[in-house]
């Protein structure tokens, strides 16, 4: 008799979760991903429904390519804010500031100056990955602005160290860097509209939805995503916010000492993906009750 109590109280404990055990799915394919790839990879999610934070090796610190974009466009939010600078602010450039690398506005200046408004700017930092543009938003927000707003939010480890195409400063280990976990949470931040203010976050992410990179490619059609890559030789990142209906989630991927051409990344957001989608399908049991019984 002690016996069969002892085992009926046990049996609570037996009870395994159906999320769970597809959460724990999910990382095993994640870790097949990182296992096949010919690099070092770190990711982290955050499911926006419950605030869950899944990650492998999260705290990974790597350089970010064109992905520290993100936190100068939110400094020079910040500067817009408090009145020092202005969307509508003309910025004037000549030939002197041509940046090299992707973008288009280099081709735009020639010996006479270009003149331009700080959202047009904005737009071809994030949208285009203007380098030129990215270099003049860095001069008038301030390095040391864009760095003292990532302390604030407690990213220790996000740093802007030198101006895109800065070679040398690379050289020297002078990296902008970050980590999947920490520009998770900056993304989390813009999600929930806590990045500066609700209007500032609301325009961050029409500008992040522009964007034609890993996630949109890999993303079935319709569903829709904020985000921002970044690649120079031996580094692949990308992080931003997916829009799926019911469960909308965010994801940051970075790859580091990459041989070759390597990129895991869209087999990472196809993985995340399949995870979220049966989630947003199905209740806490596994019944997907999106689709009628009769």
């Amino acid at each position: 008799m002690r016996i069969i109590a002892a085992f009926l109280l046990a049996l609570p404990l037996l009870a395994q979760d159906p999320a769970l055990l597809l959460e724990a799915r999910l990382m095993r394919k994640l870790r097949q991903i990182e296992e096949r790839f010919d690099g070092v990879m770190g990711l982290a999610v955050i499911d926006l429904s419950t605030g869950k934070t899944l990650s492998l090796n999260g705290d990974l610190v790597t350089a970010q390519a064109s992905l520290i974009k993100v936190p100068v466009l939110a400094a020079a939010f910040q500067k817009i804010e408090s009145g020092a600078l202005a969307l509508d602010q003309k910025v004037e450039l000549t030939e002197k500031d041509k940046a090299g690398g992707s973008g288009t506005l280099d081709a735009r200046l020639g010996p006479h100056p270009l003149s331009i408004s700080v959202e047009e700017l904005l737009t071809l930092m994030i949208r285009d990955s203007d380098n030129t543009a990215t270099n003049k938003i860095i001069a008038l927000v301030g390095m040391d602005s864009v760095n003292q707003l990532m302390a604030q939010l407690g990213l220790r480890s996000t740093r802007l160290r030198r101006i895109m195409m800065d070679s040398a400063a690379a050289r020297r280990n002078d990296e902008n860097t970050s980590t999947p976990l920490e520009m998770a949470r900056l993304f989390e931040f813009i999600y929930r509209e806590r990045l500066i203010s609700r209007s500032a976050s609301r325009r961050m992410i029409e500008m992040l939805k522009l964007v034609q990179a890993d996630f949109r490619a890999a993303l079935p059609r319709g569903v829709v995503s904020a985000s921002k890559p970044g690649a120079v030789p031996g580094v692949r990142t990308e992080a931003g916010i997916v829009f799926l209906e019911g469960r909308p989630y965010v994801l940051s991927v970075m790859c580091s000492l990459v041989a070759g051409d390597a990129n895991p990344i869209r087999d990472v957001v196809e993985a995340v993906h399949s995870y979220f989608v049966r989630l947003a399908q199905s209740n806490r049991y596994g019944h997907r009750v999106a689709e009628p019984i009769y």
